[in-house]
């Protein structure tokens, strides 16, 4: 009997520390995720002036990617309003849209942000404020579906290249020519094979989402592609 008993609080005390093993490591686990959702949120504390960049499926923007050897195609610029974040961009018209609308938007809810490195000590209030209201000269223009450097129409990198050039006197890159990107793709070609038919304006000047995510005047502050 005595025998029995003895098992039966071996038993007893192995389930205990099982059950204290479970819960030290549930606690952990949940101590773990909170902390991780602590640093997303940090990381993702975003500013007026930060670049955004995602890509999409559509046949141009693969076109884009190919032709520029990056992983974007699309970008805006953050600007916060009346406490709520969104990105300005150059689409069908340009528009302000909703930060979590934007990101939505994009392949698989991928996205990086760049920020201008000493944001804090160059993009001041007045900046912020220049830039938001050169912006504004180009709410509602048309999409630029053949990158044309005028202002009468616009597409995406080159609007957050003016923003900068206009409202804070920097120039975040420097312009390419048309012809400089990769244009021999078949994908590619067929795209400028629609949009030019035989007049293609190789020297006409291009900014692209890449030139703006590799100048060295900014950092990655998010990334989760």
């Amino acid at each position: 009997m005595q025998y029995i008993i003895q098992n039966i609080k071996k038993a007893f005390n192995h389930r205990i520390r099982l059950g204290i093993m479970f819960m030290l490591f549930f606690f952990g686990f949940i101590f773990i995720s909170f902390n991780c959702k602590e640093i997303e949120s940090k990381e993702v504390a975003f500013q007026n002036g930060d670049i955004i960049f995602q890509t999409s499926q559509s046949k141009q923007c693969e076109a884009v990617k190919i032709a520029t050897n990056s992983r974007f195609s699309h970008c805006g610029i953050i600007f916060i309003e009346n406490g709520k974040t969104y990105v300005y961009e150059a689409v069908q018209p340009v528009k302000m849209t909703l930060l979590e609308d934007w990101i939505n938007q994009g392949k698989g809810g991928k996205y990086a942000v760049k920020r201008l490195k000493n944001a804090d000590k160059i993009l001041t209030y007045e900046v912020i404020k220049k830039m938001k209201s050169y912006g504004k000269l180009m709410n509602k223009k048309d999409y630029d579906l053949y990158f044309d450097w005028s202002d009468e129409k616009i597409y995406c990198s080159e609007l957050v290249w003016k923003i900068y050039k206009n409202g804070a006197n920097i120039e975040l890159c420097k312009t390419k020519k048309l012809k400089d990107f990769n244009l021999d793709n078949p994908i590619v070609k067929s795209i400028m094979k629609e949009r030019y038919g035989n007049k293609i304006p190789f020297n006409e000047a291009v900014v692209a989402p890449s030139q703006l995510y590799e100048s060295n005047l900014v950092e990655t502050i998010f990334d989760n592609f």
